[in-house]
């Protein structure tokens, strides 16, 4: 090295250099204008030469060697820096040419840092991470992380050999972020960020931000352009912002892709996204969900954890496909009119030494304090949430997967672990706010903060917390105080109801108040009922088999048990497999027991839930009101003897009412009398004991007509059957009293809504006025009945043209009622075997008295004038 060389180099810098220390290594390496000329330095381990080539001119220049680890130097006369790029020959005899990544001015601007650093710059993935990007003409891959406490950050990758001295970052003032642009790099290259925290440590850590990540057990990350996916679900995105989910059916599919089925081939552990897409839509458009919830697909290292010990909260998991193939898959849900929702993991995360954990050689992420930033149980670490950085990496990612993957809702995972310091630990274990309570201020400023953001950007994406405890306003507006989540998983619903279905019927009069104490508070937060994962894990057993009883008794109840759920305020949620009553418990590692449906219970459940979904939709009384008082009713609550409750669920429109009686007994109850909300006609819309479903048969096929006579605490009463361990649905309508005769003695007529109603209600009341008159005229039926009118006396004898008048009117009205009355008589009757029947209309002109005849059935007359009861396909023995 000649003396003018020796001189100009900053010794102390090139050995920061060669020892991998360097925090700033644009200040040494490249190009750099000095007064002697431009100097270029250049550290490439393993090289033998380097030489320097001007691309416009073509000269070249042999680099000299400064430093024998491989630091090459040269002084080109000039003053401005031309375009240039090295030629290197390497050890083995292999020769490249590279283009200087220490040529180039930052990416990420001060504005982006001055963002970031007060944790809202809510787009932040598009900087930090791994971007392919163009730059002067080059193209290459922008590298940006995060870690402020760390001597030295470098990109290590199959490019470099995973060598951390080639490729070191640069720090971007006092932010703590590292960038790098990198030339020549391509998607699909893997990499990791290679962290020194001082001379005896360096670690190698999966980029947080990093948009795809190996297939586990691998843990590298990988650079993927996400921006490229033509989208065309614009028509539902753009539907989805004027719909209200809170007065709309919402039923949702909780699903975990790894085990909703697997593939025959053994060489093959799972289906790829666009594969489940098509047999997950499949299923979910028959069944009638119309949503479909995602345990979490974000990676991770065990498939045991089901996708809740994130290390990749920015990538779609490679276990199933590419981020492509995910945003494939919510396409196509979209395109089918599903939602996606993604399950995801603010709370925690896993201690593995490639993610998060003591990123930068100190506790980053997470609370320095093990009292703060460790759950003892689950073995995971808490996040900081008071650290800008930390709460802006959270939140730009709720937010990322709503803006790059289009998905229509997140359910937050452990919401109650993040707002309690003493979640989960004993006396000792946490440290009290500063007001010695034990309330996570920093985490209810966060979870505020994100509420409002995420409204703000993605109007019409749900914000769902699964809260176990009573905080208050878990779904309030962030301006009164809450914390801004669109609905809440109903956890104590779910606790109560599915420990009062394990009980034995003959106890459960014991175990009441589990039944109905959820309509206490079930209107102090906008609720999901959930029967989820958690429930059928770990020794719970499946839904089916905590079912006492015999193998009917069983399907019996877990019938009873998804039509109260379906009745009950709240918007639905069931897991996958539950629908068609799996025996045996969800294991992440074996496919639903699709097979099972060859069996009769299994497939008669399966078209249960399906008419079940079909029933929750065609009814708006069981979701328009969710969430106000005004939608839900007791008839009778206290009936614990007996294990029956009955209610309603309304509208605002009465005739929309719905009468719904639960019996948790196997015991049938004929002639069962309840209350009713008005005087009107009650039809069995829905009985979970048909014999399709798998009953016994204990239906109600006929209309029931309301009485006067008193019932839990109502003026009127209907007697029912009600089936074993079922359910039963009535549709009410109320019926309104209209007077025929305005002069003569009242006759009341209801007003029927059904064609076949009207005809017998009419039937029944005019031949009982006309029972009640002398005969002035009579016309002979089939069975010799007699109905006869008296002309009251006139008080003033009318003209001949007054009488003419008269008569002309009377028998338009009397023409028009006939007509109206024959409208009335369903098709069928029409063509089944009738009798003449005389129907007395009376008229309010001049008191005359007409008499008409239509055609109508004798079962027809019987049920309105003799109400006997007829046989019913049902067993001899009642089951026990």
């Amino acid at each position: 090295m000649n003396d003018i060389l020796y001189n100009l180099s900053d010794w102390a810098e090139i050995e920061a250099i060669v020892y991998s220390e360097h925090d700033n290594p644009h200040s040494i390496l490249g190009a750099h204008v000095v007064e002697e000329g431009i100097l270029f330095n250049i550290f490439i381990p393993t090289a033998v030469s380097v030489v320097l080539h001007m691309k416009k001119t073509g000269k070249e220049y042999t680099m000299e060697i400064a430093d024998e680890a491989g630091f090459f130097s040269v002084l080109v006369n000039g003053k401005r820096i031309p375009e240039y790029t090295y030629v290197v020959t390497y050890d083995n005899g292999d020769k490249q040419e590279i283009v200087d990544p220490y040529r180039f001015d930052p990416v990420i601007d001060g504005m982006d840092l001055k963002l970031f650093t007060s944790g809202i710059h809510y787009d932040i993935y598009n900087k930090l991470g791994a971007h392919p990007m163009e730059i002067d003409g080059v193209c290459g891959v922008l590298f940006g992380v995060w870690a402020p406490n760390a001597m030295r950050v470098s990109v290590v990758g199959d490019f470099n050999l995973w060598d951390g001295r080639r490729h070191p970052m640069r720090r971007l003032g006092d932010s703590g972020v590292f960038e790098l642009f990198i030339p020549g790099l391509h998607c699909g290259e893997l990499y990791k960020y290679e962290v020194k925290v001082n001379s005896q440590c360096v670690m190698l850590k999966a980029d947080p931000y990093g948009y795809a990540s190996e297939l586990r057990p691998a843990t590298a990350s990988i650079v993927y352009d996400i921006n490229s996916y033509q989208w065309k679900d614009q028509n539902f995105i753009a539907k989805r912002e004027n719909r209200d989910y809170k007065e709309e059916p919402m039923l949702i599919y909780e699903v975990h892709l790894g085990s909703f089925k697997k593939p025959e081939d053994e060489d093959k552990t799972f289906y790829n996204y666009r594969e489940l897409a098509v047999m997950i839509a499949d299923f979910v458009k028959e069944m009638g969900y119309t949503h479909v919830e995602l345990m979490p697909i974000m990676e991770h290292p065990l498939d045991a954890s089901w996708g809740y010990q994130v290390t990749g909260y920015y990538a779609a998991t490679a276990r199933y496909g590419t981020p492509e193939d995910f945003m494939y898959f919510v396409e196509y849900m979209h395109t089918h009119n599903i939602g996606v929702i993604l399950d995801w993991v603010p709370a925690h995360f896993p201690r593995d030494t490639f993610g998060l954990a003591n990123f930068d050689g100190t506790c980053l992420y997470e609370h320095r304090d093990p009292r703060q930033g460790s759950h003892p149980h689950w073995g995971t670490l808490i996040y900081n949430y008071g650290r800008p950085e930390v709460a802006n990496f959270l939140i730009a990612n709720a937010l990322f997967w709503a803006e790059k993957y289009h998905i229509d809702g997140i359910r937050m995972d452990a919401v109650a672990s993040m707002l309690y310091l003493d979640y989960g630990k004993n006396h000792g274990e946490w440290v009290a706010n500063i007001y010695g309570g034990h309330e996570n201020l920093e985490a209810v400023e966060f979870l505020r903060n994100l509420s409002k953001v995420f409204r703000k950007k993605h109007k019409g994406v749900l914000l769902i917390a699964e809260e176990s405890t009573a905080w208050e306003k878990v779904t309030g507006d962030v301006e009164d105080g809450g914390l801004g989540f669109d609905l809440k998983w109903n956890m104590g619903w779910m606790n109560d109801f599915v420990n009062y279905m394990k009980c034995d019927p003959l106890f459960r009069k014991g175990h009441h108040g589990e039944l109905t104490f959820s309509m206490i508070y079930a209107y102090s937060e906008d609720f999901v009922l959930v029967l989820s994962h958690d429930e059928v894990v770990h020794g719970k057993g499946s839904m089916i088999n905590k079912m006492p009883g015999s193998h009917d008794q069983k399907f019996a109840n877990l019938r009873a048990t998804y039509g109260y759920m379906m009745a009950h305020p709240g918007k639905k949620l069931l897991f996958m497999g539950q629908d068609i009553a799996q025996f045996d418990e969800w294991n992440e590692n074996e496919s639903i027991q699709w097979n099972l449906l060859e069996y009769d219970s299994h497939r008669e459940m399966k078209d249960y839930v399906k008419a079940l979904n079909r029933l929750y939709k065609d009814y708006p009384a069981l979701y328009r009101m969710d969430f106000t008082s005004d939608g839900f009713e007791w008839i009778n609550s206290l009936d614990a003897d007996k294990s029956t409750i009955s209610f309603l669920r309304k509208t605002e429109k009465e005739e929309e009412t719905l009468l719904i009686i639960c019996n948790f007994t196997p015991v049938v109850y004929e002639n069962f009398k309840v209350g009713v909300p008005f005087k009107g006609k009650y039809k069995e819309t829905f009985n979970s004991d048909k014999e399709t479903f798998g009953g016994k048969g204990y239906v109600n096929p006929r209309l029931k007509y309301s009485k006067e006579d008193e019932c839990d605490g109502r003026e009127n009463s209907i007697q029912v059957t009600v089936p074993p361990l079922g359910i039963s649905v009535f549709t009410c309508t109320p019926v309104a009293e209209v007077k025929l005769d305005k002069k003569s003695e009242k006759t009341s007529v209801d007003t029927k809504t059904t064609k076949s109603d009207k005809v017998s209600e009419k039937t029944s009341k005019t031949s009982k006025a006309a029972k009640e008159s002398k005969p002035s005229k009579t016309t002979k039926t089939s069975t010799e009945k007699k109905a006869s009118t008296k002309k009251k006396p006139a008080t003033k004898t009318p003209t001949k043209k007054q009488a003419s008048t008269a008569k002309n009117s009377s028998n338009a009205k009397v023409e028009e009622k006939k007509l109206l009355l024959e409208e009335e008589i369903p098709r069928e009757l029409k063509t089944e075997k009738t009798e003449e029947v005389t129907i007395v209309i009376e008229t309010d002109t001049q008191d005359e008295v007409a008499a008409t005849t239509v055609d109508i059935t004798e079962e027809a007359i019987d049920e309105v004038n003799q109400p006997v009861k007829r046989k019913r396909g049902r067993p001899r023995k009642q089951p026990v």
